[in-house]
């Protein structure tokens, strides 16, 4: 079966199609993408995945075409992060 595994970082996003057995997780496609190895900072034991938006864990049986996303840590508070909309600015 078809599954999509994606990750973004400030300089772009990579988001491939890779093919796997029925009953794949998700820890197992992240695997076999070659992400890990592409990215070797990317850590598991830390990091939040979901499928489609939706936190999983990674023992979650994946269905063909589920995307799996690995999230990266919000290095930023929102609170002090001047909107750029212009929403609550002060005039």
């Amino acid at each position: 079966m078809q599954v999509g595994v994606a990750y973004a970082e400030p300089g772009g996003q990579i988001w491939l199609n890779i093919e796997v057995p029925e009953g794949t997780t998700v820890q197992e496609a992240i695997e076999r993408s070659g992400l890990l190895r592409q990215f070797p900072h990317i850590d598991l034991s830390t990091q939040k995945v979901g499928i489609f938006g939706r936190l999983v864990k990674l023992d979650t049986p994946l269905r063909a075409g589920d995307r799996v996303e690995i999230y990266r840590a919000i290095i930023c508070d929102p609170q002090t992060v001047p909107r750029k909309d212009g929403v609550g600015s002060e005039d």
